[in-house]
């Protein structure tokens, strides 16, 4: 495993596989674009096989702060990658455990836990990177004359999650868009152009709302303004853009409470319905 030097003022991004570690390294690389002029150190810590291998890229991410992007398959190097990443105080993603664990309820069965074995199915393997790279280029509003091409897209006001929920939709392999609803500002035209049975509006409750964005600027450090984080105003701002959706022949979604699982079990069930039928 590469060493990273202590010089260095970005703390690294270390990619976890017991594989080559491909997908991980291109998720960050993908995340990485949309930072511009952002120099991230990727270290690369292919072919885990065991706990030793576990233990010293835990202790080396504690010593210079890194995050740990993990792709693990074998359940009891992942479980221990993640206990020890809770014990030393360091931030880990797991790209792989949350779909393994629905796929596994959804199937009845449990999965197999051995690296390598996407090897056969390499077309699906760059479907899913195409849809992360998809989603990724068209967050928070851009590319807008590209909506045609997603799968998906996701319209709320400012804080009900569209983000996360895209990227997770993303790994299942969905092309995801999303666009934010501002008072004020136009939606684009190109919105209202798409197929609407691919529209979601995301709802979340007004005092959910109002508290994670008095979250967002404390951690921001700086005041967004007041009716931003007021909850009267963030009541007229739910109301107004349900009443937007429901003009618009938008489907709506309350996801409330709901994890980001939830959310997108929901939202795929709702979509592969539709399109299996002709519109």
């Amino acid at each position: 495993m590469s060493e990273f030097s202590t010089s260095q003022t970005v703390p690294p991004l270390y990619i976890v596989s017991g594989g080559a570690g491909a997908v991980g390294e291109q998720v960050a690389r993908l995340t990485l674009s949309q930072f511009e002029g952002a120099e991230v150190p990727l270290i690369i810590v292919p072919n885990v096989r065991d706990l030793n291998q576990i233990t010293e890229v835990v202790t080396q991410a504690a010593q210079n702060n890194g995050t740990i992007l993990h792709t693990l398959m074998e359940p009891v190097l992942r479980r221990e990658l993640m206990r020890l990443a809770r014990e030393m105080g360091v931030a880990e993603i797991d790209l792989v455990g949350s779909v393994l664990s629905r796929l596994a309820t959804v199937l009845q069965k449990e999965p197999i836990g051995k690296p390598g074995l996407y090897q056969p199915r390499r077309s699906t393997y760059f479907e899913r990177l195409e849809a992360i790279e998809y989603t990724v280029a068209h967050d928070d509003g851009n590319k807008p004359h590209e909506l045609h091409q997603a799968d998906i897209v996701l319209v709320g006001i400012s804080r009900v999650g569209k983000t996360p929920l895209s990227m997770y939709l993303a790994v299942l392999g969905w092309k995801v868009a999303n666009v934010p609803l501002v008072r004020d500002i136009p939606l684009p035209e190109t919105l209202f152009q798409i197929d609407r049975r691919r529209v979601i509006g995301l709802i979340v409750e007004a005092e959910q709302i109002a508290a994670r964005r008095r979250w967002r600027q404390r951690r921001m450090g700086v005041n967004l303004g007041g009716t931003y984080t007021n909850l009267e105003a963030a009541h007229e701002e739910v109301e107004w853009a349900r009443q937007t959706f429901r003009k618009n022949g938008w489907t709506t979604i309350d996801v409330t409470d709901k994890s980001i699982e939830e959310s997108a079990d929901e939202i795929i069930c709702l979509i592969s319905r539709r399109l299996s039928t002709p519109s």
